[in-house]
């Protein structure tokens, strides 16, 4: 019986064993030899203090390794904590300390940055042990780096060449609704918050999407998102379930998509999953004209809108592949899908983005208002949802989980949706669109970020008294953040002053592209900063620069 996430590659390896389960950069992993190097390292962990739930940090670039750590850590009994391998190292430090992290697996490219790491984690766990913050035990162990690079008499480290192969994995007693992965992602009180899934709520996924998209074992995934963006799980769970082929994409070729096509057509992908940025550069700079992409039967877009002129413009290059918007925040993994049905001849191509669709099976929905009551077929409101797909939790955040789940009675049981904070209208063909947002979340490429975090990383400056964050258009439907700060009395700060302190706290995404020192704010009557005022005032300088003479096709930077 199939209960728990590992089964998958126990299943697989039984009855694939010689097809690849991973491919990155034209070497392949079969399912014989990840459940080989994933049962190995499972060993390894147990043999060095890895408990049933504790959390493992995966700091790693995209390659075979991190299919390996993911099995592997699950084959333990622990729950993997993906690391953005490009996050400030106070950001990355902070994760560690606020899930307890005790174990790191990570790859020798990364050792110039641990030192600075494990400096910033000790300086975090004292911070929080002097505000009486729950904070975990140090990290204490490391995979992936040889005893040759010493990180001090604190650490035990291993590299991944001695640890051993191993037919089956350690003894380890574990349940459906035990801890499986906790996912990292931007937090409205100004620091990241973690989202917990168990193997019940990412084993539904993976079989519900597998189901969905009729994944079957000739499949070949790509892997575009990185593994700390949800996005991955398809890839990860989905795929493995089936005995498909994952190509993992590394970093370099989601930043060229002409090289990015070449990768497409090479690998035969079959399966696309990413967000609407990936494919409208595709689209834009990918020599699509000089490659074939009649592999791919299925493309699935979702994390953000997707502008309807890129859309169908791609749709027309690959008339073959069926188009799906996907969406669902990470928090349940996915709740509904639509289907992007092509264009009639001579049809207009239409002003509006694509709905997000209608609920997928063993899935419950309600529209409600302010007052959490049901709105009127057709009106606005705030979708909740209830599915087997949906998180625990955030880690360690009852304030969170508070706000973050609406409880009702169905048939005198209590059931428990999740909040998504998405205002959305159903259609009369029962198809939702998305409107907006309830709060100040917004996306850029897919990623979540809470306007609230990148004010409080600024105001983190001791010489700046007051911050606003605020979003605008960018290139091909996608936003940028803008910020305006004014200064503590006497203090003096430029601007690339300020960019390097968002730029110490926030992932590279978040970090304004523009802040501007202001002397005073726009306020509404209640005496709030008025941040639309200040988005409104953005907006227009934006529309006045776009006409100016020689500068009709500029894109913001």
């Amino acid at each position: 019986m199939m209960y728990l996430l590992p089964h998958i590659l126990d299943r697989s390896a039984e009855q694939f064993p010689d097809h690849d389960a991973f491919r990155c950069e034209g070497k392949g992993l079969t399912y014989a030899e990840l459940a080989l190097r994933a049962n190995g390292l499972a060993h390894w962990l147990v043999e060095h203090d890895v408990q049933r739930g504790d959390r493992v940090g995966i700091y790693l670039n995209k390659s075979l390794a991190t299919a390996i750590a993911v099995y592997g850590i699950w084959q333990a009994g622990a729950a993997y904590v993906p690391l953005d391998p490009n996050a400030p190292v106070a950001r990355t430090a902070y994760a560690i300390n606020h899930c307890g992290i005790r174990h790191l697996i990570t790859q020798k490219s990364k050792r110039s940055r641990l030192p600075d790491l494990l400096q910033a984690i000790a300086g975090e766990n004292n911070a929080s042990a002097a505000v009486g913050a729950n904070g975990g035990s140090p990290l204490h162990y490391v995979v992936g780096i040889p005893d040759d690079f010493d990180l001090g008499p604190a650490i035990v480290q291993c590299d991944w060449g001695s640890i051993p192969l191993c037919d089956t994995p350690p003894s380890v007693h574990l349940m459906e609704r035990d801890l499986a992965y906790i996912m990292y992602t931007s937090g409205s009180t100004g620091t990241p918050k973690g989202i917990m899934h168990t193997h019940r709520s990412g084993l539904n996924y993976a079989r519900m999407a597998a189901d969905t998209y009729g994944l079957h074992q000739g499949d070949r995934l790509g892997n575009h998102s990185p593994l700390h963006f949800d996005m991955s799980t398809l890839d990860y769970f989905s795929g493995p379930l089936v005995g498909a082929t994952t190509v993992i994409i590394p970093e370099a070729y989601t930043k060229m998509p002409a090289s990015l096509s070449q990768l497409v057509q090479d690998e035969a992908l079959t399966i696309w999953y990413s967000v609407p940025f990936a494919l409208i550069q595709l689209l834009l700079r990918g020599v699509l004209a000089e490659r074939d992409l009649s592999s791919l039967r299925w493309v699935l877009f979702g994390g953000e809108p997707y502008p309807a002129k890129y859309m169908y413009a791609l749709m027309q290059q690959l008339p073959q592949a069926r188009f799906s918007n996907v969406y669902g925040p990470a928090e349940i993994n996915q709740c509904s899908y639509y289907n992007v049905p092509p264009l009639a001849p001579g049809e207009l191509i239409p002003e509006t983005i694509a709905p997000i669709g209608k609920i997928w099976a063993n899935t419950e929905e309600r529209v409600l208002d302010e007052a959490d009551e049901p709105v009127a077929p057709g009106d606005v409101g705030e979708l909740v949802v209830r599915t087997p797909t949906m998180m625990v939790g955030y880690w360690q955040r009852p304030d969170l989980n508070e706000q973050a789940f609406y409880h009702c009675s169905i048939a005198n049981q209590t059931a428990v949706f999740y909040r998504t904070g998405d205002l959305v209208q159903q259609q009369p063909d029962g198809n939702y669109q998305f409107v907006g947002r309830k709060d100040r979340q917004i996306k850029t490429r897919g990623y979540r970020i809470e306007l609230d975090e990148v004010e409080a990383a600024l105001v983190g400056h001791p010489h700046v008294e007051e911050a606003a964050a605020y979003a605008v258009p960018y290139e091909a439907g996608s936003h940028q953040i803008e910020a305006a700060v004014i200064l503590k009395p006497n203090a003096t700060l430029s601007e690339a002053d300020l960019k390097h302190q968002a730029a110490a706290r926030l992932p590279a995404y978040a970090v304004p592209q523009q802040i501007a020192i202001a002397a005073t704010f726009p306020r509404t009557t209640s005496g709030k900063i008025d941040r639309r005022a200040l988005q409104t005032a953005a907006l227009a300088r934006l529309q006045s620069f776009s006409e100016t003479p020689n500068h009709s096709d500029h894109q913001p930077h």
